[in-house]
């Protein structure tokens, strides 16, 4: 019997789980192939809908749904926590102390905001990245009635344009609000532009001058003062804020971190661009946002990254070759406020450009949120 061992039950992991289920599903049924997949937790939580929390536009119950209604019932799915892995002995270790033997390994560990990274942000300051961390910024909203409103980036993240969704959605939302005369938005970015890549960067600069949002790039986040309320650079420039909210920089799992497979301290693995197998390892794959690539680490990367290693792994285990190839294919949505969007589609070789922002795009987007469930089980 040849086994799949998968660490991981977030998007990438039950995407790749399902994919192997559909792929092999006579041999799941027979007993010649095993897949295992690893979730320390029980629910799946469809983490691009927590930046509609905040708003309320989303509730929990339309963005959390048990692990197990996710996942094909061929695959056996252990809730556990991975916390040490033997390449040598090809084998797989949990928290409760089991050992879990495979004869291949697929890593989707994802990321996690780094909140220690920051001093003071816990105290003082809110982010939306995570379901609690969501509700309590909605609580302060609601509780809100205008100031100094900053948003702060750190470097890495997930979902890269999130921060500039919720900016402009900020904005819609205090002017429907008729708060937005006295309230000042200042948005943080560490880079030279509001983003990374120079397309985005433009809309971003135009959205943002259109709507008098404040940009203040090079922007290297210190700490909060959660004392004076002043959000602290690296060279002491300070500003001032009334809610903070921030996208802390993010960091891999606990088990990548510590793991001799990463060549850094945050933990991301260093992946074949290509093949996703790991750098060194021709039987261990990296897929989502536990991978190094140079790619937007967001829930449609993992989507295009399942579709070629799903096929190239059935082949090997099939005794062929692994033959399909990723290119770096991504699609995101845009958010550009509460009712109109845009979409980048990008890979390694071409540039992301935005469309025109425009309703149809914003209802495409949040059409594509709630068909989430079926995507995860590969029918999209």
């Amino acid at each position: 019997m040849k086994k799949v061992v998968i660490i991981g039950g977030g998007t990438a992991g039950t995407m790749m789980a399902n994919a192997l289920a559909k792929g092999m599903g006579e041999k799941l049924k027979n007993g010649d192939v095993s897949v295992t997949m690893i979730s320390d937790k029980k629910e799946h939580l469809y983490q691009p809908g927590l930046l509609y929390i905040p708003f309320g536009l989303k509730t929990e119950e339309e963005i959390i749904r048990p692990v197990k209604d996710v996942v094909s019932p061929l695959v056996d799915i252990v809730f556990d926590e991975a916390t040490q892995f033997s390449t040598e002995q090809k084998q797989v270790k949990t928290k409760s102390g089991k050992t879990l033997s495979y004869d291949y390994l697929i890593i989707a560990t994802g990321s996690r905001p780094a909140m220690e990274e920051v001093p003071g942000l816990e105290e003082a300051g809110h982010i939306f990245y995570t379901l609690d961390g969501a509700m309590k910024l909605q609580k302060a909203m609601e509780e809100f009635d205008g100031g100094n409103v900053v948003m702060a980036v750190g470097l890495p993240h997930k979902c890269p344009v999130a921060p500039l969704e919720f900016t402009m959605m900020f904005d819609d939302w205090a002017r429907e609000k008729g708060i937005r005369e006295k309230t000042n938005i200042t948005y943080c970015y560490p880079l030279q532009k509001p983003y990374g890549t120079e397309s985005v960067a433009k809309l971003a600069t135009k959205e943002y001058t259109e709507r008098n949002i404040n940009i203040e790039t090079f922007f290297m986040i210190d700490h909060v003062d959660a004392e004076k309320k002043e959000l602290v650079a690296l060279d002491d420039t300070r500003i001032p804020f009334d809610l903070l909210v921030m996208i802390p920089p993010h960091k891999g799992a606990d088990v990548t971190v510590k793991s001799s497979l990463t060549d850094n301290d945050e933990g991301w693995l260093p992946t074949d661009r290509q093949y996703l197998n790991h750098v060194d390892h021709d039987d261990v794959f990296v897929i989502g946002d536990a991978t190094n690539l140079p790619i937007s680490k967001a829930g449609s990367t993992a989507h295009f990254e399942v579709e070629i290693l799903a096929e190239n792994l059935i082949s090997m285990i099939d005794g062929g070759q692994a033959n399909k190839r990723y290119n770096g294919k991504v699609f995101c949505f845009i958010e550009t406020g509460l009712h109109k969007a845009t979409y980048i589609a990008f890979n390694y070789d071409q540039p992301p450009k935005p469309v025109t922002p425009s309703k149809a795009v914003h209802w495409a987007k949040l059409s594509y949120n709630n068909a989430h469930w079926i995507n995860l089980k590969g029918i999209l």
